[in-house]
C-alpha cells in the first residue's frame, strides 16, 4: 500500500530543492567556498553542464517523493501537526541517512571537513526547505 502524497507538493519541493542550490552555490553565497574545497576550477563553457542538472532534478524529484511518503507515514503512525510531523520527519531522515554517509564517504576519501560541513549544512537547508512545502500542502483527505 502507497502512503498518500500530494505530487503537487513533490514538484514544488523539487523545485524548491534547485532554488535552494542555485542560491546555495552561487559564488557571491558559498560557489567559490565550494569551489576552493572541492578544488572545482569554473567551466569555460556550459555545455556539459546540462547532465548535472537533469541528474539534480531527477533525485530531487525522487527525494521529495520519498520525502512526503515518509511524512505521511510518521503522520499517521505520530498524529499531531503534519507540518511537525515533516519537518522532525526531514531531519531524522537527513541526520540518519544523508549526513551519516556523507560524513562517513567524506572521512575515508580525506576531504576537507570543511567541504563536509558545507555539503551536509547544503542537504539540511534543501531537505527543509522541501519538508516546509510538503507540511504546509498535505495530500487531500489526510489533515
Amino acid at each position: 500500500m502507497m502512503p498518500e502524497i500530494n505530487y503537487w507538493a513533490v514538484l514544488l519541493s523539487t523545485v524548491a530543492s534547485m532554488i535552494v542550490g542555485s542560491i546555495w552555490y552561487t559564488p557571491k553565497v558559498f560557489g567559490n567556498r565550494w569551489m576552493t574545497l572541492a578544488k572545482v576550477t569554473p567551466a569555460g563553457t556550459n555545455i556539459g553542464a546540462w547532465l548535472p542538472l537533469v541528474v539534480s532534478v531527477v533525485l530531487s524529484f525522487l527525494l521529495a517523493w520519498v520525502l512526503a511518503g515518509a511524512v505521511t507515514i510518521a503522520w499517521h503512525f505520530y498524529g499531531g501537526s503534519y507540518v511537525s510531523s515533516s519537518i522532525v520527519t526531514a531531519f531524522t531522515l537527513w541526520a540518519g541517512f544523508t549526513a551519516g554517509r556523507i560524513i562517513v564517504h567524506d572521512i575515508f576519501e580525506g576531504r576537507p571537513s570543511n567541504l563536509t560541513v558545507l555539503t551536509i549544512a547544503h542537504e539540511l537547508v534543501t531537505v527543509l526547505a522541501m519538508a516546509v512545502v510538503i507540511g504546509v500542502w498535505p495530500p487531500a483527505g489526510t489533515v
